[in-house]
């Protein structure tokens, strides 16, 4: 990793001060994510400024996402939505399935001039990481930093991940189910209650209007 983002994270020496070296500005990123340690905290380990680490972790962060985004999370082609579909059917018995949705809050300082955008009615502030997941629980594609106060069906609606699925971001073609001979079935996303359904989106039936009647109809 360090041979790849060295030239981007090695600054120059001056007259005034020695840089930090890209070696350091790369521990102190990995050891911000790896602890959850405060900018505080890492001032007393490293022996930098508070401000200094804070410049450090967001510029580390820009500096990994730009060379290692195609490397780690590289855009989907159709084979790759086949193989997902294939480790569901292995794993879960789940046909024509290429991902699982969802997303996740993470908490955060209030942002300056947000409002309460990204206030919940926990009563704390947050932004949205919306993800889609394959089988073996990897990211495949992901979309940060929608409000907290907004559902996920209208951040899924509204994000570049679910503009592009609607544009099929190179789906595979539908295909008939195992052991079927029926029409060709399109290939799925599943998601919870808090999604709509939509051309790949999948979610449960409403718990609505269902009894014991309607169960033992099913059974």
């Amino acid at each position: 990793m360090l041979v790849c983002l060295h030239p981007d994270l090695n600054f120059m020496d001056t007259r005034m001060r020695f840089c930090i070296s890209a070696e350091q500005r790369l521990i102190v990123t990995l050891r911000f994510f790896a602890t959850g340690s405060s900018f505080s905290s890492l001032h007393y380990e490293f022996l930098l400024g508070i401000s200094t680490i804070s410049g450090i972790v967001c510029h580390t962060c820009k500096v990994i996402w730009q060379h290692l985004r195609e490397a780690v999370m590289p855009t989907p082609k159709a084979e790759d939505w086949l193989c997902i579909a294939e480790g569901f059917y292995q794993s879960a018995q789940f046909p024509n399935c290429i991902g699982a949705l969802d997303g996740k809050h993470i908490r955060v300082k209030k942002l300056p001039h947000s409002g309460s955008r990204y206030f919940n009615y926990k009563q704390y502030f947050y932004m949205v990481l919306m993800a889609l997941a394959d089988s073996n629980y990897r990211f495949v594609i992901v979309d940060i930093g929608a409000y907290g106060s907004t559902s996920d069906a209208r951040i899924f609606s509204a994000s570049r991940m679910g503009e592009r699925l609607k544009t099929n971001l190179a789906l595979p073609e539908p295909s008939r189910l195992p052991r079927s001979a029926g029409p060709p079935s399109t290939f799925v996303i599943v998601a919870d209650e808090g999604f709509t359904l939509s051309s790949h989106p999948m979610r449960p039936f409403p718990r609505r209007e269902l009894d014991d009647r309607a169960s033992s109809t099913i059974n």
